[in-house]
């Protein structure tokens, strides 16, 4: 178990690397300081010994060229007596010791195998000199010290052969030896103490750079590793990610920004999938078509809760037992061909809910494939149409009710093509109408009702209008007859269509011309006596050139031709004159055809105006004209429209009159004639300097046979029959205030979509 945490752990890997390789580092470095120190001491003590060695023997050369013995002696104890050195001394070339500061030694004699002869003797023959190392040897004492003893050849010298008083050949080279022993206790002492030194501050460092790179290695390496760890798992197990704070600017740094990113996206990603798993999940649940799965043996395995609300729980039934309550497969069955090909199919299937009641679906199967591409199972996606077999039920029988309103209604109408205007379908009310059978109507172009020449004109107005107030249509008898059309956009089975709705309104327009004829009559009644006195002007000129022509041809007076021409031409121009205003009254007075056309608002106020005019000279009555000449035509009959310019002025003139009849001269008699546009519309008014229209009365004004003037002046029949005209052509008039108590009249028209 130690050994499995130590193989997972990465810091204790970390450590025990960094540990031993610090040890041995720190190991071989107190090792090479020990052993580079213990060597210096040694060379030191060697070197020390070596010149001692020549110390004494510098020292002994003057005594033995004396060969005095004691003096010998005295030098050897002298120098012995040093704390370090334990032992001096000098052999013959026999091996005897001859002089030692131990007494005790000196006369013995020293075997040629013994560490002290050896080291010179194991060469044949003796060298006379050898280097340091060589002479040295380390030794133990009797107390257990180490010793140092450095052998030293006594050289033969001058002053010790030839000569008579000494006994050296001069072949010799070595007379002797000097052998010094030193005790190495203080050395070695020095030694421990700086192998001592040197190892506590192996282990102070060892300690010291351990605790640092652990501390460093856990600061900066392992808690973040640790964070990340931690944050992996948790991120692993679906919990909530929270950035690490990392404050270090270094690759760790960098590497918590990287794991911080990278575990905002994960765990957004989480979050995402997540959620649509959970959507999936909803959806597969809350989907609400039926939808099943059924295994290779047609068992329900997986099924959503709009099945289990329809079909209740499967518990292991095959399909056909859930879905339809049979006993065996059915013979026609879409799971079965998907099982088959591996395709998918569509069905329209009926059968029983869990209540017993009978529902229809249509049913859609896919294959569910393994990594193989093997179906094991087959899917089911029910669409539930139990209502929408029950609406067509109940849409056959809405379109037999249809059918039965649509061609029951009174007015004829029409499901008219919005682009080409022709006629998709019609009732029954239409043939009736019009005469023609609905086979001659459907495909036939709706304009084809209109007069010859006019169909051009209510193209547009079919297209944008909701509704065209009068307009004359001709049946298949050619006669005419008068129809108010209503227009709605539809669609049907993705076509732009319009439905008009013809009124006939013959019998009631009939009527009303009828009753407008009688206003009209009554205005010529009205106007007989300017219409007297247009007439009687040219009738009275043409009486005064009549009588002079006579009274030239009775006295012979011959007639010069100047005089002639000027007399014809005055003849020619008043006949016009009566003729004029004659055809006037004739135009004005026959009843109008309905006619519906491009109309010129100022040439009708100008018409009906020349006709009314001497009714206002009559009366001193001033007309100021305001007109736009750059009006648009607007559709309408001139005829009529100049009726109601003429009934207005009539209303001006008699309101003039109420007001200003007890005023003499200087009164305000005042007409004003302003024609305008305003936006899509074009509007005249008619405003008098009269007593004006009380509020009260305002609303009323256009009541059939509701007036304001005294008993015996007025009908109430002009501006009832002027507000049936204008809005037969979808205009509009009101009553305004003018001036200091006048009144005024302003009639707008939507202007015509072509022009002339």
């Amino acid at each position: 178990m130690l050994f499995k945490r130590f193989r997972e752990s990465l810091i204790a890997k970390m450590i025990l690397s960094g540990g031993v390789t610090l040890t041995l580092c720190i190991f071989l470095w107190t090792g090479f300081n020990v052993y580079y120190f213990k060597n210096n001491v040694v060379t030191g003590v060697m070197g020390d010994i070596d010149m001692v060695s020549d110390t004494i023997l510098l020292a002994l050369h003057y005594a033995m060229m004396l060969d005095s013995e004691e003096d010998i002696k005295e030098n050897i104890n002298n120098i012995a007596r040093q704390d370090e050195i334990e032992t001096i001394r000098v052999y013959n070339k026999q091996g005897n010791i001859v002089f030692s500061n131990i007494p005790d030694e000196v006369g013995a004699v020293i075997p040629m195998d013994s560490p002290e002869c050896w080291t010179c003797h194991q060469y044949d023959p003796t060298p006379p000199t050898m280097p340091l190392d060589r002479r040295t040897r380390m030794l133990d004492g009797a107390n257990g010290d180490q010793l140092m003893a450095i052998m030293t050849p006594i050289p033969n010298s001058e002053g010790c052969s030839p000569g008579p008083c000494h006994v050296h050949s001069g072949d010799e080279q070595v007379l002797g030896l000097l052998d010094v022993t030193v005790s190495m206790r203080e050395k070695n002492a020095m030694i421990r103490t700086f192998e001592q030194a040197n190892v506590g501050i192996s282990v102070v460092v060892f300690a010291a750079t351990f605790i640092s790179l652990f501390f460093f290695s856990y600061r900066f390496i392992f808690r973040p590793i640790k964070r990340f760890i931690s944050a992996t798992r948790g991120i692993s197990d679906g919990e909530s990610f929270s950035d690490i704070g990392i404050a270090q600017v270094d690759e760790i740094g960098t590497l918590g920004e990287a794991f911080n990113l990278m575990g905002r996206r994960v765990s957004e990603k989480h979050r995402e999938l997540m959620e649509q798993r959970e959507e999936y999940r909803n959806l597969f649940d809350n989907v609400p078509c039926l939808v099943s799965v059924v295994d290779a043996d047609y068992r329900v395995i997986r099924h959503n809760s709009a099945y289990e609300r329809h079909f209740g729980l499967p518990r292991g039934k095959r399909c056909w037992q859930i879905n339809k309550g049979r006993l065996d497969k059915c013979e026609s069955c879409p799971v079965d061909a998907t099982f088959r090909d591996g395709r998918s199919h569509m069905s329209e299937e009926s059968g029983l809910s869990k209540d017993g009641m009978p529902i229809h679906w249509i049913v859609y199967t896919s294959p569910v494939k393994d990594k193989q591409g093997k179906v094991i199972a087959a899917m089911e996606m029910m669409i539930d149409i139990t209502q929408r077999k029950e609406l067509e039920s109940k849409l056959a029988a809405s379109e037999h009710r249809y059918h039965a309103i649509f061609d029951s209604i009174p007015s004829a109408i029409f499901v008219l093509d919005a682009e080409t205007l022709d006629i998709l379908n019609c009732n029954e009310s239409a043939t009736d109408i019009y005469g023609w059978t609905r086979e001659e109507l459907r495909g036939s172009s709706f304009l084809r009702f209109f007069r010859e020449g006019e169909a051009a004109d209510w193209e547009t107005p079919l297209r944008t209008w909701p509704e065209i107030e009068m307009c004359t249509h001709v049946t298949k008898a050619g006669e005419p007859i008068f129809v108010v059309l209503r227009i709605s956009p539809a669609r049907f089975d993705e076509r732009k269509t319009l439905i008009v709705t013809c009124t006939d309104v013959t019998k009631k327009t009939e009527a009303e011309q009828q009753l407008i004829q009688a206003s009209k009559m009554s205005t010529l009644g009205e106007m007989s006596t300017g219409v007297a006195h247009e007439l009687n002007q040219p009738l009275t000129i043409l009486k005064t050139i009549a009588n002079l022509m006579a009274r030239r041809v009775s006295n012979n007076a011959p007639i010069e031709p100047e005089i002639m021409a000027e007399m014809a031409e005055g003849i020619s121009e008043h006949v016009d004159r009566a003729a004029s205003i004659i055809e006037h009254m004739r135009d004005f007075g026959r009843k109008a055809d309905l006619k519906t056309m491009p109309v010129q608002v100022n040439e009708v106020l100008e018409r009906g105006f020349e006709f009314f005019s001497r009714q206002l000279e009559v009366h001193n009555i001033d007309v100021n004209w305001k007109l736009d000449p750059n009006l648009p035509l607007v559709m309408a009959d001139s005829n009529r429209l100049e009726q109601v310019v003429i009934n207005l002025l009539l209303n001006a003139r008699d309101a003039i009159e109420e007001r200003w009849a007890d005023h003499g001269p200087g009164a305000d008699k005042r007409i004003l004639l302003t024609s305008f546009q305003d936006g899509d519309a074009v509007a005249f008014r008619v405003c008098d300097t009269g007593s004006g229209i009380p509020v009260a009365i305002r609303e009323r004004l256009f009541e059939p046979f509701f007036t304001t003037k005294s008993v015996g002046k007025g009908t109430g029949l002009g501006l009832s029959i002027s507000y049936g005209i204008i809005t037969d052509y979808g205009g509009d008039i009101r009553a305004l205030p003018w001036g200091t108590g006048g009144a005024c009249f302003e009639i707008s028209f939507p202007k015509a979509e072509c022009e002339l």
